[in-house]
């Protein structure tokens, strides 16, 4: 039975996160202060103080919460925690996997992920798209709305972007698409329909033409043979070669997050394997116990969930 690392992506972000940690632990505000050398303005100011609506933007939040899962790994090591033998990450936090294994230089990928953030901003002009979250309905339920929506109304589109747990899917497209179809879906009897407040439809169709300079970046940017696997979202696979880990970031933009399938591979990779969700918040280990009860995730944000991990994971282990 070995350890598994998971890393929080875009939505996991808040005012004042990771500052508890920072209270004791220097490497913090030091892993915030690199990104902010690489950015051009104070990345850990913005986090702490805002204004919440320029972290929420995608260009500020992508650096935000890749120096945040960064951040917390670096802390990890330095207590001296266990290696994971695996690790992934939702999305974007699939960037800071690939740090906390060596494959990407931190600033390398802090540069990476501001440009995905604003190549993705300007694939959609503001208010055109639109994303939400569906509790509630099976897969299979919210595919076949947002196909009929995406038919009826053509050449506009919805469609599901995250399978993040049984009965918990988001959509993203069209805004005028994404609210038919949240009429459609709550008619359909899903618990919860809600729009969420970000307006770039992620993981769709309409990131497809942000790929293209996207993919440019990635082929320029260097990989290095990792410490220990990544699995990565678009195609569920382990890549040993630069080329096919930029090429499996690129296509992540337009492929939907199957992470349900990601946390039951890394279970099936070593059953048993503990995991540690490396980031601000709890949001992957809530959805881990969606995915199934008998997953141990322990989230990792404060001193204590820090003291926590580290006890459990060595008596597990």
């Amino acid at each position: 039975m070995g350890l598994g690392f998971i890393f929080p992506g875009q939505g996991s972000q808040s005012i004042g996160m990771l500052h508890a940690l920072s209270e004791t632990e220097p490497l913090v505000e030091q892993t915030f202060a690199e990104a902010s050398q690489v950015l051009g303005y104070d990345l850990w100011d913005l986090c702490r103080h805002g204004p919440e609506s320029r972290l929420n933007e995608t260009e500020q939040t992508q650096p935000a919460m890749l120096s945040a899962g960064v951040a917390v790994w670096r802390v990890w090591g330095a207590h001296g925690g266990t290696l994971p033998v695996i690790a992934a990450g939702h999305s974007l936090g699939e960037y800071s996997a690939l740090v906390a294994s060596g494959v990407l230089e931190f600033k390398t990928a802090v540069a990476l992920v501001q440009r995905r953030g604003r190549l993705m901003q300007q694939a959609v002009p503001a208010g055109e798209g639109a994303i939400a979250a569906i509790l509630g309905l099976g897969d299979d339920q919210v595919e076949r709305v947002c196909r009929d929506i995406s038919v009826s109304l053509a050449p506009l589109l919805v469609a599901a972007v995250n399978y993040n747990a049984p009965g918990q899917v988001v959509i993203a497209g069209h805004k005028t698409a994404v609210d038919a179809a949240l009429v459609a879906l709550r008619e359909a009897g899903a618990r919860r329909a809600v729009a969420l407040p970000m307006s770039v439809p992620v993981h769709c169709e309409l990131m497809r033409p942000a790929t293209v300079e996207l993919s440019r970046h990635l082929q320029q940017a260097h990989f290095a043979p990792g410490n220990f696997p990544v699995l990565q979202n678009a195609d569920l696979s382990i890549h040993d070669n630069a080329a096919a880990i930029a090429a499996a970031l690129a296509a992540q933009l337009y492929t939907p997050v199957r992470w349900g399938n990601t946390i039951r591979h890394l279970q099936r990779s070593d059953p048993g394997c503990v995991l540690v969700e490396c980031g601000p918040g709890k949001v992957l280990a809530g959805l881990c116990k969606r995915i199934d009860r008998s997953i141990a995730c322990y989230p990792v944000h404060d001193a204590q969930s820090l003291e926590a991990a580290l006890e459990t994971t060595r008596m597990s282990l």
